[in-house]
């Protein structure tokens, strides 16, 4: 006589078999840029300088690497940030401190999980920031490179 299973049990040993057999999540680095200028700042101002930020992140380890450069500012940096979360057109706190804020600054930073979420979700602006412009000269939103 054979034995039949019920279709509960059945359900779940298909469910076990799917998460034994599923692939690991993939760790994926990812480029991400972000292009600085006055007019983004909140509220904008006048400055004619310009800058970029080269972003990569490193979803495994939460690792975001940068590389900033800028010309024109109306004197030196006097700091640099990653601000979030906030969207473009709104201020938000200092999220990651860029300890070397001169042109062609390199650095790095081990994000916490809400950052990096915050990070993904396009909530990060970088911001330059100088004596005539103490709340920041340039700003720009980080985004996914194309």
């Amino acid at each position: 006589m054979r034995k039949s299973v019920s279709l509960p049990f059945a359900a779940g040993l298909a469910l076990a078999a799917a998460f034994v057999t599923a692939p690991p999540a993939m760790a994926e680095m990812v480029k991400m840029a972000a292009t600085l200028e006055a007019s983004q700042e909140v509220p904008p101002n006048d400055s004619a300088a310009k800058g970029t930020a080269d972003i990569t992140f490193d979803t495994e380890t939460r690792k975001l690497d940068w590389t900033i450069e800028y010309s024109g500012l109306t004197g030196d940096a006097t700091g640099a940030h990653f601000h979030g979360p906030a969207a473009a057109g709104q201020n938000a706190d200092v999220a990651v401190p860029i300890e070397d804020p001169k042109s062609g600054a390199k650095g790095s930073a081990t994000l916490t999980e809400a950052q990096a979420t915050d990070l993904m979700a396009g909530q990060y602006y970088v911001n330059i920031h100088t004596a005539a412009h103490a709340g920041g000269e340039i700003r720009g939103q980080v985004e996914r490179a194309m």
